[in-house]
C-alpha cells in the first residue's frame, strides 16, 4: 500500500485526482498506475485500469489470478468490473468512495455472487493517509 500511496502522490503533483494502484503477484509488483485522466484526456485512465493493464502485460496473460490489487481509493464501478473480468483474487484499498465506490460503499460489484468471479475485499488499509491526500487535493482545487 505504501507503493500505491507514492503513486497517488505523483498523481497529486501532476494535478490528477490522487489515486495510486499496484498489482502484486507472488510478493512482486507486476503493475503500477496512478490516475492519468487529465493527461491522457481519457476518462478510463484510472489508476486501477492502468495497473491492471500493466500487470497483464508483465505476466503475459489476461487473467490475474493469485494477484492482489492495492489501491488508495475504493475502485469505481468501471474498475470493479475490470477486477471481475481479470479474476483478481483480492482488492485492498484505503479510503471508501461514498459517491462512486464499486467495492462496497455504493455498489458491491467485486463480490457480487451473480457474476462469474468474486474478489476478496479488504478496506481501510492506510485509510487516513489516503483520505488526507484526497482532501488536500480537492481543497486546493476549490480555491
Amino acid at each position: 500500500m505504501n507503493e500505491a500511496l507514492k503513486l497517488a502522490r505523483s498523481a497529486f503533483h501532476e494535478d490528477e485526482v490522487p489515486v495510486g494502484a499496484v498489482v502484486v503477484h507472488e510478493n512482486r509488483i507486476v503493475g503500477r498506475g496512478h490516475n492519468q485522466v487529465e493527461l491522457l484526456r481519457d476518462p478510463t485512465a484510472h489508476a486501477e485500469m492502468l495497473a491492471i493493464s500493466a500487470a497483464c502485460d508483465t505476466l503475459k496473460q489476461k487473467y490475474l489470478q493469485k494477484c492482489t490489487l492495492y489501491v488508495t481509493l475504493e475502485p469505481c464501478a468501471m474498475c470493479s468490473g475490470a477486477i471481475v473480468w481479470t479474476k483478481l483474487d483480492r482488492v485492498v484499498f484505503g479510503a471508501m468512495d461514498e459517491r462512486a465506490g464499486g467495492c462496497g460503499s455504493v455498489f458491491n460489484i467485486a463480490e457480487n455472487k451473480q457474476l462469474n468471479h468474486q474478489a476478496e475485499i479488504i478496506q481501510g488499509i492506510m485509510e487516513q493517509e489516503s483520505k488526507k491526500l484526497l482532501k488536500t487535493f480537492f481543497e486546493k482545487k476549490r480555491k
